[in-house]
């Protein structure tokens, strides 16, 4: 019987941000927020957990609480390219998975990080693997701020937008909701770094267009539960603190 693949879970945190600075130190039920996210990975059966930040005050927050910290470059363009460099500094090999935790996640299920791992080691010709979920809420249909994924019949996707595809020409369908968590092999987070930005990625904003534009495929998770909500500004933070409550 196969063994399921190993994989690291590295959560990647800046401390600046534009909506919501200091975000990943907010207190969750007298935890830090970015602590809430590590013990969440921690369940999930990863072989270790670590945050990749470039600020200190994240990093000696988080060794506080017993979690790995690794201290990275304030230039990266995004937080892929900041777990590359952690993967890097790591030594892993080339054919580890690594699942990208958001540092703004802190209800994710343990199950779903478990899943994107798993799911990566079961489909060698996939380069990333993530997840999404089923749409129910019709307004989410017209958000441009969630974002949607079409898939193919063996579950790989097709494109991500903002838009809403497949657009309801016959008045029915099914809508599946991105969940931004992914799965990387090490050795494609090196090439990742190499490839340059496609129109797509910079129309849509949304950075996993980079790997379809280049010929890489994506498999995909369908979650058969809604993924919990990250913390973008301070009013999810509210939120997800009535939550935990």
């Amino acid at each position: 019987m196969t063994q399921p693949a190993r994989f690291t879970v590295i959560v990647p945190a800046r401390y600046a941000s534009s909506r919501f600075p200091a975000k990943p130190l907010a207190d969750i039920a007298g935890k830090p927020m970015v602590v809430r996210v590590c013990e969440r990975a921690a369940q999930s059966g990863a072989a270790a957990v670590h945050v990749a930040t470039d600020d200190e005050r994240i990093a000696s927050t988080v060794r506080g609480h017993g979690y790995s910290a690794l201290m990275t470059r304030a230039d990266h363009a995004s937080g892929t390219e900041r777990i590359a460099e952690a993967a890097l500094a790591l030594g892993l090999d080339d054919a580890h998975i690594v699942v990208n935790v958001q540092g703004d996640e802190p209800l994710i299920a343990p199950e779903l990080i478990a899943h994107v791992g798993r799911l990566l080691g079961e489909r060698s010709d996939a380069a990333v693997s993530t997840a999404c979920h089923e749409i129910h809420d019709p307004a989410a249909l017209g958000n441009p701020n969630v974002v949607k994924v079409v898939l193919d019949a063996q579950g790989y996707a097709l494109y991500f937008s903002r838009s809403q595809i497949p657009y309801p020409r016959e008045r029915s369908g099914r809508w599946y909701r991105h969940a931004g968590i992914y799965g990387y092999r090490v050795g494609f987070l090196k090439r990742y770094c190499t490839l340059a930005p496609s129109p797509l990625e910079r129309t849509e904003a949304l950075e996993q267009l980079r790997v379809l534009w280049h010929g890489h495929r994506i498999v995909v998770v369908i979650s058969q539960s809604d993924v919990a909500p990250g913390v973008d500004t301070p009013q999810d933070l509210e939120a997800v603190r009535r939550m935990l409550a």
